[in-house]
């Protein structure tokens, strides 16, 4: 069981996210409210459609720091929920997480193609999202706080 360490979003795709201090909407079929990465309509089919909620490992930041990255934190890495004490990288696709007393996020992706580097690797000197980080749809909404619990995976 793992909790989440920080909620983060952007106005924008490609940037920096800001961790939020209060508790956050999460949208079925969308993503987090308000966020450059939800998906405005829950029923589009496009290349990214499935990619409506990142997350990261707080120990994949850690790492980050450690080979030198000294500056970087939740939301460097423009995930959307920061996590810790979750095997992020044992999750398969299909697995589902329940967030919380209310979200269920399926995951969609693990890791991603950086065919240029972004914006990210450029203010942070690299970008660990294509390696360690995952993506999943949003099953069921509800609210989300700092330090909620994430059980995964669920049958």
């Amino acid at each position: 069981m793992g909790q989440i360490v920080s909620i983060n979003i952007s106005k924008n795709k490609g940037e920096r996210k800001k961790p939020v201090t209060e508790a956050w909407e999460v949208v079925e079929g969308c993503g987090l409210k308000n966020d450059g990465h939800a998906n405005p309509d829950p029923h589009a089919q496009g290349e990214n459609a499935h990619r409506q909620i990142s997350l990261l490992a707080e120990e994949s930041i850690e790492k980050m720091r450690q080979a030198g990255l000294l500056d970087v934190g939740p939301g460097d890495f423009a995930e959307n929920i920061t996590t810790s004490g979750i095997s992020l990288l044992s999750l398969k696709i299909g697995d589902q997480l329940r967030v919380g007393d209310e979200v269920l996020l399926r995951i969609t992706q693990i890791g991603k193609v950086c065919h240029n580097r972004c914006a990210i690797y450029y203010q942070a000197g690299d970008c660990v999202m294509p390696k360690e980080g995952v993506f999943a749809e949003v099953i069921n909404g509800g609210r989300i706080e700092v330090g909620d619990e994430i059980v995964e995976p669920l049958p």
